[in-house]
């Protein structure tokens, strides 16, 4: 299938005074990037204060994990309607008030003084990040011209793909130097000097519609968003045959049966124009996004534990670590521009892939107690390239599939796609290595005197526990503790190979269905004139 849409077109800022300069460009481009950090970083910030949110309010632990999934659950949940709403209402309108809302709930979570109250703020501040997320990228979309577009959805990406580990780092020095409450403090920093920039510096851009909003598409989207998320979210938690897990699992999958029913009845006036996953670009953006981010967050989950309980690192010192992979992701993202310019699409999709590939190769090859951090770094930085160069070249693709008029819903989709493969990634990867754990330190506890029974059923359910209970064995503690290290290492290297498995059937499919060209890769391309009458969205030919 081809879609015969004419290329995205630069925006014209409402008021007539012509188009962006290079000056502003730059400008644009700082500020949806300082919007997307603050997203970003409230992703995972929250996830080294864990301790302190159980201390602070007395809470479970199911209770400090919906604290810190309601803001996924409800961001995932919210993106695809709300960027078709700010398609229509306005980018700029809607960047603003989602900045505002964000902010906002990030005041409200710095003063919490109940679960119940973080919870809800936490619920808010997914919403405005909903409101923030797509528009960034749509921003970009709709403004820049051709041959620029790229190198800034480069930059996009990287700060996509990195900040989430930078704002870890800040995160755990904030908590190590200081008060865990300051975690709110960085993103609401950021928000305002993006608030600022915003309405300096952002134009606007909206798109008339001959057709009505598409309601019924969009709130069930969010039912079956939510129900697949909640899932992957608490199947580990709870268990993946509980009955709540269970009830999500059948809300969400019948209500995306009911949503693909639904978005093909409706073709040219639906939320999303499901006929366009027949176009290659498309397809294989989505599915690279999915796979690259689920396995990176699955790594992310997997790379913590190994830092601090296998090398016995602090948290801040384990963010430190992971920066490298982090820099090397944003420099690659940075020069995938220029990768596609010189050998094409598929070409750079396709190295990106290999090199992500060979990352897990040799992290599950290499991995050891004794070589330590060295003996996972050459892999880190591998994953950090190839992740790099396979996400920018994706996200133009799954962008420049859709019409001009759906750039939000563009957007959105990319970012869902993200959403949901790290969630998978965390969920997949995760029960990998805790079920190579305990079937590694069965055999490595055997040993131990009948007495110890109870330590060894504590030291099974994880190598934090086996390490918080080793003193109790006197002189046996230095035993337990390597061999729940070297079980620990047994389950990383079994989720390592798994993932290297999913990311070569990617290359496969990168190498035999790839995108082959985008009109966002071709600087020499004409844009086609704004469509004056500005009626519905562009019409597609499906030809083979």
């Amino acid at each position: 299938m081809r879609t015969n849409q004419p290329p995205l077109a630069p925006r014209t800022p409402v008021g007539g005074a012509g188009a962006p300069d290079a000056r502003q460009l730059r400008a644009i481009l700082i500020t949806v990037s300082i919007a997307l950090m603050a997203v970003i970083a409230s992703v995972s910030g929250l996830n080294v204060a864990q301790t302190h949110l159980a201390v602070e309010f007395g809470a479970s632990q199911n209770t400090v994990l919906w604290i810190i999934n309601v803001y996924t659950l409800v961001l995932a949940a919210l993106l695809l309607p709300l960027g078709a709403v700010g398609d229509r209402l306005g980018r700029k309108p809607m960047l603003i008030t989602g900045l505002v809302v964000f902010g906002a709930a990030g005041v409200v979570a710095r003063l919490a003084p109940s679960a119940a109250v973080m919870i809800g703020a936490r619920a808010a501040a997914g919403a405005g990040a909903a409101m923030i997320m797509p528009i960034t990228l749509a921003v970009i979309t709709s403004t820049f011209p051709e041959k620029e577009r790229g190198k800034a959805i480069g930059v996009w990406t990287g700060v996509a793909g990195g900040g989430g580990i930078l704002g870890m780092f800040l995160s755990a020095l904030l908590v190590d130097v200081a008060d865990w409450r300051l975690l709110f403090l960085l993103p609401v920093v950021l928000v305002v000097v993006a608030l600022v920039m915003a309405l300096k510096y952002v134009p606007d851009s909206r798109e008339r519609s001959s057709h009505s909003f598409d309601i019924v598409g969009a709130l069930v989207s969010v039912i079956a968003v939510t129900g697949l998320i909640f899932v992957l979210q608490e199947g580990p938690e709870r268990g993946w045959g509980a009955p709540v897990t269970l009830i999500g699992l059948a809300v969400g999958v019948a209500a995306a049966t009911a949503f693909v029913a639904w978005e093909l009845r409706r073709r040219d006036a639906s939320l999303l124009d499901l006929r366009l996953f027949r176009e290659r670009g498309l397809t294989g953006g989505s599915v690279t996004l999915l796979v690259v981010f689920g396995v990176q967050a699955g790594i992310a989950v997997v790379l913590f534990p190994f830092f601090q309980a296998v090398l016995g690192w602090s948290g801040l010192l384990s963010t430190v670590a992971m920066m490298p992979m982090a820099v090397t992701m944003m420099a690659a993202s940075g020069l995938a521009p220029k990768a596609v310019a010189a050998i094409g699409v598929r070409a750079t999709m396709t190295v990106g892939v290999a090199l992500a590939t060979l990352g897990l190769v040799l992290m599950a090859l290499f991995v050891s107690v004794d070589g330590g951090y060295p003996s996972i770094l050459a892999g880190m930085l591998a994953m950090g390239a190839g992740m790099g160069l396979s996400m920018t070249p994706s996200t133009e693709a799954i962008t420049g599939s859709l019409p001009r008029a759906d750039q939000g819903v563009a957007s959105a989709l990319n970012d869902v796609t993200r959403e949901f493969g790290t969630a998978l990634g965390v969920a997949m990867l995760g029960a990998l290595v805790a079920n190579g754990y305990r079937g590694a330190v069965d055999d490595r506890l055997a040993g131990l005197p009948a007495d110890t029974a109870d330590t060894a059923d504590t030291a099974r359910e994880g190598i934090a526990n086996a390490i918080q209970v080793a003193p109790t064995t006197g002189s046996r503690a230095p035993e337990l503790v390597h061999a729940a290290q070297q079980s620990f290492v047994d389950g990383w290297q079994q989720a390592m190979w798994a993932g290297a498995a999913v990311m070569t059937a990617l290359l496969l499919h990168t190498i035999l269905r790839g995108p082959r060209s985008n009109p966002l890769f071709h600087p020499g391309a004409e844009a086609a004139p704004e469509d004056a009458g500005g009626g519905g969205r562009a019409t597609t030919d499906a030809r083979g």
